[in-house]
């Protein structure tokens, strides 16, 4: 049973593209707990150190600690669906802050809601 809510930040196994190898990695959650019930998925947003390259849509993370993170991340509209099979734990969550930016740019993706 996934109990995730949005705005949790929770560990995903992303495979690598050269490889079998898997990682644990940091998403975004972005749907309702309902839906994610419902579908034993999430749809989430990757986050990243960014350090490679940058997105204009990108959201640098202010509060770091409320998410569990251990480096300087951002939210990057890499937007995918996962199956309940692929997620770890829920490490944290984002702070009111960061919740209000990133909703903001979901906005300006997505359209208004």
């Amino acid at each position: 049973m996934i109990d995730f809510e949005r705005w949790d930040v929770v560990t995903a196994l992303f495979p690598f593209t050269d490889s079998g190898n898997r990682k644990p990695r940091p998403v975004l959650v972005i749907s309702h707990a309902a839906f994610n019930r419902m579908h034993d998925h999430v749809v989430g947003c990757m986050i990243t150190t960014g350090a490679r390259s940058h997105w204009p849509s990108d959201h640098r993370i202010a509060d770091l600690e409320m998410t569990g993170l251990g480096h300087a991340s951002v939210v990057r509209w890499k937007v995918f669906t996962l199956p309940s099979a692929v997620l770890g734990r829920r490490i944290g969550t984002l702070a009111d802050g960061d919740r209000s930016a990133v909703a903001a740019i979901m906005d300006d993706v997505l359209g208004p809601r």
